[in-house]
């Protein structure tokens, strides 16, 4: 097999030339080329382009596609692979993808063309899990507002929570959506002895933690409520106004999942209105957030710049994760 794979600022050519050195050691030829940027912010305007407009909204050089005709498999992290790479790669029986998601790819296109899409589930479960528990412990515990105020030569006492500032130990914590990122969140704040519930209609149970009946009951239960759903029209604005106002009013909502699990505006409504205590995000329907975002005037939520995902061990780790889950199934 003949293997083409596009490195990037975040998963470089070295990580990938080790990452896949299994199929090299089986006989598969591999040929890597580099599709970095002048900067990561450059690769990451692209990449929130490609996602926001679609694999063909952003050219790959042609010199990088020199002989795609000539390739079985095509591993790529970001580089955008478009009806026009597809087209041209007329040997093409794979594409793997070296994220969870595979929005720079038109995976139907693919398939059209018998070409399988495979993507890397789980990649940066660890990476997102980690940062869930630091946004929770950020937010209940005033961390992020301490710093900011610190640097202001502010010692900072009063906060919107300062009259039931909580543990985690001993609180309700509900996971909607128990993957890879579930799990580990789960695990993780078990371990501070906190009680576990979840949602998640695909998940019948779960070593120590409590399956609930529907989402309403897991939002009424919970002091934290987490998301870690994957966005579907059926899981879109799944957290809305109503959904909100079930929510306890001492409750934090944290959302280090996706954007457009979250009603906006309405989330907005309730911290505003202070129907909730709290909220923590990474995601957002507009990135970067625009200057006059009304996320920004509130005191009662911790922002952080998508970032869950995004760690050394991640992108070192994946090409690896890749081969070996791409070898078992289809390299028989």
């Amino acid at each position: 097999m003949k293997i083409l794979a596009f490195g990037d600022n975040l998963i470089d050519p070295e990580m990938l030339k080790n990452g896949l050195k299994s199929f090299e050691d089986r006989g598969d030829e591999i040929v890597i080329r580099d599709w970095s940027h002048p900067t990561t912010a450059d690769l990451q305007r692209d990449n929130l382009k490609v996602e926001q407009e679609g694999p063909d909204s952003v050219k790959v050089d042609d010199a990088l596609l020199k002989d795609i005709d000539s390739f079985d498999l095509i591993v790529t992290q970001f580089t955008p692979i478009g009806r026009k790479i597809i087209d041209s790669a007329k040997n093409l029986k794979y594409i793997g993808v070296l994220r969870g998601g595979i929005e720079n790819v038109d995976k139907k296109y693919a398939e059209s063309h018998n070409i399988t899409v495979i993507n890397t589930a789980g990649r940066n479960a660890r990476a997102v899990a980690e940062f869930t528990v630091g946004l929770i412990l950020a937010e209940t515990r005033n961390i992020a507002r301490t710093h900011a105020a610190m640097k202001k030569d502010v010692w900072l006492k009063d906060f919107p929570n300062k009259d039931n500032i909580p543990e985690v130990g001993g609180k309700t914590v509900g996971i909607a959506g128990l993957g890879h990122i579930g799990k580990l969140v789960g695990k993780f704040l078990e371990a501070m002895d906190a009680k576990i519930i979840f949602f998640d209609k695909y998940v019948d149970e779960y070593a120590d933690f409590e399956k609930v009946d529907s989402l309403d009951t897991l939002i009424k239960r919970s002091d934290i409520l987490t998301l870690h759903m994957r966005v579907t029209q059926e899981t879109t604005h799944i957290i809305d106004k109503a959904k909100l106002a079930e929510m306890k009013p001492s409750a934090y909502l944290i959302n280090a999942a996706r954007a457009e699990l979250v009603d906006e505006p309405a989330l907005i409504e309730a911290l505003k209105e202070k129907k909730i205590m709290g909220a923590a995000l990474d995601t957002y329907m507009n990135e970067p957030l625009p200057a006059d975002s009304p996320f920004l005037k509130l005191l009662n939520v911790t922002l952080t710049s998508h970032l869950a995902g995004s760690t050394a061990d991640a992108f070192r780790n994946t090409p690896k994760l890749f081969a070996e889950r791409f070898l078992e199934k289809y390299g028989k």
